[in-house]
């Protein structure tokens, strides 16, 4: 009898220590949190490990303004400046639409030296279109008219894992459709044995006609099994009542929890009770995206833990 009340309370206590909240890997400050028309408030997202101050900006549409927000909320205790010249590490941009680059090119003047990591279209478009010493000045060192060498343009080849300058973390660019054949670009960010995972702007593959997601979700199944991935940040732009056809490579609620169960499929359904999935991209006005959350909420039969991200203020994952 007595073993056996001992063999119970060991495997209780085991079970109970499993559901532990694990400790935080990554701390995230959203600079931008929306899509569309609010330019002071358009998607960047810092990220490092915890306790850090080694921070990347995964896109850029936001950066001095969202930075001023956090200081206000009292997330940094220096200057805006110091800021975005000695905590920012770096920019990862998924794509070159303006409402994802147009922070790092307005600030550039007065950033520091680092660098900045894109797939090849995304950069060619960036160096051709506006770092070309006509639309701006080409603060990179490379392409057209004279480079002012402050920041390094590194390409980053898709599925390859490379390190992250002046952090300890590594990142793996993955491809996304963007009103296909356009492309956007995922990044697997690895603290450790840790990861994030951030998407730029991404259509369903059924409207793209495109299995970039499928090979996603493949991609990071194992991990998220492993309880390693510590969140996805994904774009839902429009509500349900957006017809496909207007979506231009965008998330509804349907299609995102559509993507969410195929993911499901290849890391069972118990692997995402309480997963977080960071909401990214809410386009305005007001009425779509009060609409766009509440819709995720009724339609989370998953039991996501759905965060929807605030301009300044700090979360952990």
């Amino acid at each position: 009898m007595y073993y056996r009340l001992l063999i119970c309370f060991l495997l209780f206590s085991a079970k109970l220590f499993a559901q532990q909240k694990q400790p935080a890997t990554f701390q995230v400050v959203p600079l931008g949190v929306k899509g569309g028309t609010d330019e002071k408030n358009l998607s960047a997202y810092l990220l490092a490990p915890i306790s850090t101050n080694d921070y990347v900006c995964l896109d850029a549409g936001t950066v001095y303004a969202g930075i001023e927000k956090a200081v206000q909320n009292k997330v940094f205790n220096v200057s805006v400046s110091e800021v975005l010249r000695k905590y920012i590490k770096g920019y990862f941009i998924s794509h070159a639409h303006l409402d994802h680059v147009s922070g790092l090119i307005i600030n550039s003047p007065g950033d520091s030296s680092k660098t900045v990591y894109a797939t090849q279209k995304c950069m060619e478009m960036m160096q051709n279109h506006y770092f070309n010493d006509e639309t701006w000045a080409n603060f990179g060192d490379e392409g057209k008219g004279f480079p002012l060498k402050k920041y390094h343009f590194q390409t980053l080849k898709t599925g390859e894992e490379s390190a992250i300058t002046n952090t300890p973390m590594t990142v793996k660019a993955l491809a996304l459709s963007h009103v296909n054949p356009y492309q956007s670009t995922a990044f697997l960010i690895k603290n450790q044995n840790n990861y994030a995972l951030y998407l730029g702007d991404t259509g369903p593959d059924e409207v793209e006609k495109s299995d970039k997601l499928a090979l996603l979700w493949k991609e990071i199944a194992p991990i998220i099994q492993q309880k390693q991935l510590k969140g996805i940040f994904i774009e839902v732009s429009f509500p349900n009542e957006q017809a496909d056809k207007f979506l231009f490579g965008h998330l509804t609620p349907n299609w995102l929890m559509k993507e969410m169960n195929k993911l499901s499929e290849l890391t069972g359904k118990e692997a995402l009770k309480g997963f977080k999935v960071i909401i990214t991209h809410l386009k305005p006005p007001a009425v779509n995206e009060v609409k766009i959350k509440k819709q995720l909420i009724e339609q989370n039969t998953l039991g996501l833990n759905l965060i929807f991200p605030e301009q300044g203020k700090r979360f952990e994952l």
